[in-house]
């Protein structure tokens, strides 16, 4: 059977190479029992694989179940997976059968294999190693013919090296490998995905079909899709049901994409390929900002000196800058507002951070001619002010210049500040 017929078949849309590399891979090993780890982001459709494999495959005519295992209890998943005896925990109150047993012959989908508990990691290894389970509460081995295809959204390795998912697992569900693209690595997809869903939803709503205008189907693409199929379908449906017009804009379309990336801070404009930006990126965005800044002021002083006959137009440019000083030192204590839980540990680290970055701004930035200021003189005149501001409380000076309380300490025994 072609791609495209499996393509029809099952309802996959798109012409990427990437996908269309993934169902190849699919339909090879089809003819196999080897065992298949579907990996990719939350909802790029990774589910539709294991289906293709299982009806390519010699147990087609078996039993198909799809388990997922993030939405079963730690308490019951066991049972869920190899069966319970009568009497073996409270309320077992007859003895089940496991979706392992019932597959017998089949296959059996693990959703959100990463999420399984440690324990029933290790029940599991023994099933794809001998093709035998010990139903909970017996203590008499069972064989299985199951054919075990799994699936995560989250990167197995990176759960190994949190101790949370066995390497001897990861290598055995690994034997054939799968790697579902992104909407964002398909692009060339997206409207054609878009328009599929436009047409299912005005056949279903018995309504016109939306259209994108050129200037919309720009956006559309440029768009990062963190959700990806899930999240294009929903938003789809969502014009389709809410806007009477039918022609859709740029405008309009904007409304329905929420900006993932928004926040109360300045914004780094990220390079092509770039892709998440930290908190601690825009941070030392605003303090290198500042730093321009604070050279800016301290040239705007030397001239003040040289020219003082005529003042007022330093001054006032002074004043500016020292406004957008404070503004940053205001973004930089707002930003403490995104956190929820805060460390022993992550104060420490901010302290660190905070007192470098007191150092970088308080550094030599640009060669100013005939600088007859020192950047040591700068730094105890910004101190100064902030205990005149705070009447001496150093905690909240130390707050309002962006560093630890022991930095303002040693800087004014330094200083000599009293």
């Amino acid at each position: 059977m072609d791609l495209q017929a499996i393509k029809q078949r099952f309802g996959v849309i798109g012409n990427s190479s990437l996908l269309e590399r993934a169902l190849d891979i699919a339909v090879q090993v089809a003819t196999t029992d080897l065992t298949v780890l579907i990996t990719g982001e939350s909802g790029v459709g990774k589910e539709v694989f294991p289906k293709i494999i299982h009806s390519l495959s010699s147990r087609k005519h078996g039993n198909y179940i799809a388990v997922n295992c993030g939405a079963i209890p730690e308490g019951t998943i066991d049972s869920e997976l190899f069966g319970h005896e009568k009497g073996s925990f409270t309320g077992a109150h007859e003895a089940r059968k496991g979706y392992f047993e019932v597959a017998d012959g089949g296959t059996i989908f693990l959703d959100e294999v990463a999420e399984l508990p440690l324990g029933t990691q290790v029940r599991l290894l023994r099933v794809l190693e001998s093709g035998e389970f010990f139903k909970v509460g017996s203590s008499k081995g069972q064989k299985t013919n199951v054919r075990v295809i799994a699936a995560s959204n989250v990167l197995i390795p990176d759960a190994i090296s949190k101790g949370k998912f066995r390497q001897d697992l990861y290598y055995r569900l690994n034997t054939v490998p799968i790697q579902v693209p992104s909407l964002r690595e398909r692009k060339e997809d997206i409207h054609l995905l878009f328009r599929k869903f436009a047409s299912d939803f005005a056949e279903k709503y018995r309504m016109p079909v939306i259209r994108l205008d050129d200037e919309a189907q720009k956006i559309l693409l440029r768009y990062r899709w963190d959700g990806n199929i899930r999240q294009l379908k929903n938003i789809s449906e969502q014009i389709s049901i809410i806007e009477q017009d039918k022609a859709i804009d740029a405008a309009t379309l904007a409304k329905y994409l929420p900006d993932t990336y928004h926040r109360d801070l300045p914004i780094l404009y990220s390079k092509e390929g770039q892709e998440n930006i930290s908190e601690r990126d825009l941070l030392y965005k605003v303090f290198f900002d500042m730093k321009r800044d604070l050279s800016e002021l301290k040239k705007i002083v030397l001239e003040m000196l040289q020219h003082e006959s005529s003042p007022t137009k330093s001054k006032d440019r002074e004043a500016e800058l020292i406004r957008k000083l404070d503004s940053g030192y205001e973004i930089i204590r707002n930003s403490d507002e995104h956190r929820t839980s805060r460390t022993e540990a992550d104060e420490i680290e901010e302290e660190n951070f905070n007192d470098q970055v007191f150092d970088t701004l308080n550094s030599p930035a640009e060669v100013i001619e005939e600088e007859t200021l020192s950047i040591q003189k700068k730094e105890e005149d910004l101190i100064r002010r902030a205990l005149e501001k705070h009447k001496g409380k150093r905690k909240d000076a130390a707050t309002a210049l962006g560093i630890s309380e022991r930095t303002l300490y040693r800087k004014i025994k330094e200083y000599n500040i009293i």
